[in-house]
């Protein structure tokens, strides 16, 4: 039987946490000038992947 393989798109954009899996922020990449401090504070924390996604991410990441 063949190893399993990673998704290595998805281990470029996901990361395990002890709570589940961790995912970057969008929009924060550039033309951040004209975007709000607000707006740019809110955007830095990480995010964590809904829990309906979880069980899609167990089978790109089976050995996370």
């Amino acid at each position: 039987m063949p190893k399993m393989k990673t998704n290595r798109a998805a281990a470029k954009r996901f990361r395990k946490t002890a709570n589940g899996f961790k995912r970057g922020q969008s929009h924060r990449r550039h033309i951040l000038t004209k975007k709000s401090s607000k707006r740019k504070r809110q955007l830095r924390v990480g995010m964590m992947v809904c829990e309906s996604d979880l069980g899609r991410l167990a089978q790109l990441l089976p050995n996370a």
